[in-house]
């Protein structure tokens, strides 16, 4: 049985992309400022980010199906055999 790794159809799907997209817009701002805090730049050592909390809430889910959907129909297409 091969395995399989993630390669350029997986990252050509639109689910993937779309998945990807949420994952970068809906968590990046909470785990930026989950970051800086740690790091001591942020200007709250013990930040209760309500929005962003929000956003990464909004978006978890919806962007982890996203990449499942994708990982699957791409492991399909390339499970299918060739066309003649």
């Amino acid at each position: 049985m091969a395995t399989w790794r993630p390669d350029r159809a997986f990252f050509a799907n639109r689910w993937t992309r779309v998945g990807l997209v949420l994952m970068a817009v809906g968590w990046t701002p909470l785990w930026g400022i989950v970051l800086l805090a740690k790091l001591g730049i942020w200007r709250d050592p013990n930040p209760n980010p309500v929005g962003p909390g929000m956003l990464f809430f909004l978006t978890a889910w919806p962007a982890v199906v996203c990449v499942v959907v994708g990982a699957v129909k791409s492991r399909r297409e390339q499970a299918k055999p060739p066309e003649r």
